[in-house]
């Protein structure tokens, strides 16, 4: 059975319209990311449905996607310019670029103590609060350093006694066998000092027989 083709034109009846087009939308956003992985395409899509909701996919990010856009419609338009940096000066993305780094330039300066004259006093407070939590934590990150170094100090000292205490048990393990040799040593040369004192029992029998022949 084949399927029956749709006339394009609009929907007349609003349940109708609003199915076909939640539909039609999951179906769009499907092939959109089918698009992006498949081919590493950068895809973005905006659709407002006929109530004004706002319904958007983009495959990195739809701010960047935008201003490449607009980057590369300006591009087109400046062809003839022969400077790139005319180019990138004109362009959204570097007015935008250019206003985040001045700020957060004066933001480091103040931070660091300086151009402090034009800011009042609730801008201060703000600033001291924002030091003193910075404070807190580099002083607890010193704290976990310091807890981190004691932690392989105390490890290390551990290794070290138990290595001392090995140490003592085989200099005294030598120290008792070194005892034990020089005693047995001291008793063999008694025992031959001994010995070799004694007069030998043959002579005397020898001596005895001759007198009383």
């Amino acid at each position: 059975m084949t399927r029956k083709k749709i006339q394009i034109k609009k929907i007349d009846n609003t349940t109708a319209r609003q199915v076909t087009f939640s539909k039609r939308r999951r179906g769009l956003f499907k092939k959109a990311f089918e698009l992006s992985t498949l081919c590493d395409a950068d895809i973005a899509l905006i659709v407002f449905s006929a109530t004004g909701k706002l319904f958007e996919y983009a495959s990195s990010s739809m701010q960047q996607v935008i201003e490449r856009h607009n980057l590369h419609s300006d591009n087109l338009g400046k062809m003839d310019q022969p400077s790139l940096e005319l180019q990138l000066e004109n362009s959204t993305s570097y007015t935008m670029l250019s206003k985040e780094i001045e700020e957060k330039t004066r933001e480091l300066r103040k931070i660091k103590g300086e151009e402090l004259h034009g800011m009042d006093i609730e801008e201060l407070r703000k600033l001291e609060k924002v030091l003193e939590v910075g404070l807190s934590r580099v002083l607890e990150t010193k704290g976990e350093r310091f807890l981190e170094e004691i932690t392989v100090l105390q490890r290390k000292e551990a290794q070290l006694m138990a290595e001392n205490q090995r140490f003592k048990q085989m200099e005294n393990m030598f120290s008792t066998q070194t005892h034990v040799l020089e005693q047995g040593l001291s008793s063999e040369s008694i025992s031959n000092i001994c010995n070799s004192s004694d007069p030998p029992q043959d002579n005397d029998s020898s001596d005895t027989s001759l007198k009383l022949g």
